[in-house]
This record gives C-alpha cells, structure tokens and sequence, in this order.
C-alpha cells in the first residue's frame, strides 16, 4: 500500500515537473516569437477535426531578418504538446500535457511592422502531427516563408547592413 502511494505520489511530482517546464519554455520565448505561436495556436484552435487543447512546448529553429523603418520578417519552427484539457480552455496552468498523443509540429512566418504583425504579406501557419513531416513538406514550408519575404517588394541590398 505504502508503495503505491509513494508511486502516485512520484508521478504526480513527475508531472508538476513537466508542466513547470512546458511553462517555463514558454515564457523564454521573446514577444515577437510569441505572438507568432498564438496566431497558430488561434488558427489551430479553430479547426474542427482538432479536439485537445494544445501548447507551445519548444522551438526547433528561428530567425529573423529586419529590413529597418520597424519591420522585420519572422520564420519560426515549433513543436506544441497536447494536453488533457479541451479545445477552448483560456487558462492553460491546469492543463497536464499528453504523452498518448503526437506532438504538433507547426512553422510560422511573417511580416512585423511595429512589433504587431501585418496582414499583409498574409502570415504563413502550417501545423502538421510530429509524424506526418516529410522532408518534402519541411522544404516547402521554407520556400513558402521565402517567397512570402520576397513578395512583399523587399530587397537585399536595401535591408542589408555593410559591414566595414
């Protein structure tokens, strides 16, 4: 009986823990990456075949390219863990992640005026569950987010900085 308890007692540590570190990524996050991953969360969110309540879990990759006068373009690859709560809870600090369902692997990008993002070039999301990521689909998601910086009249030469 004792060891049952200390097991229950241990996996709910192990949970809290989790947890902590789910929030503690996040909050690591600078806002202009942030604002980012609540656009896909919101747009994920809205999809109907989507039923769990999903969070950001960790980055995979990110960079930025700022073309001056406040506007700066934003690529960010991330993972989102699921969690026990439903779609459409507000507050996420109850919420226990989900270890029996895939992680959501999703790429954003954008353009920033401001630090608010613009609708125009209009942002690219594309989440996809962890398994059904091709190296095919990981490209195109990156050639998608460079046309996006192309379309918008940007220029090398002039958001380049010289270097002496």
């Amino acid at each position: 009986m004792a060891t049952r308890r200390t097991m229950a007692a241990l996996l709910v540590w192990l949970f809290s823990v989790g947890a902590f570190f789910l929030s503690l990524n996040a909050q690591e996050l600078p806002e202009t990456y942030r604002k980012g991953v609540d656009l896909a969360l919101a747009n994920l969110h809205s999809l109907p075949g989507i039923q769990d309540h999903y969070v950001f879990l960790r980055s995979v990759s990110k960079s930025d390219y700022e073309m001056g006068f406040d506007v700066s373009f934003f690529y960010h690859h991330f993972y989102l863990k699921p969690t026990t709560c439903e779609k459409g809870t507000v507050d996420s600090s109850a919420c226990e992640p989900r270890n029996d369902r895939p992680l959501m692997d999703c790429a954003v990008c954008y353009k920033m005026y401001r630090g608010e993002i613009e609708p125009e070039p209009k942002p690219y999301i594309h989440c996809l569950r962890k398994p059904a990521i091709t190296q095919a689909k990981t490209a195109s998601r990156l050639e998608h987010c460079k046309k996006l910086g192309y379309s918008s009249g940007s220029t090398v030469l002039l958001g380049s900085r010289g270097t002496k």
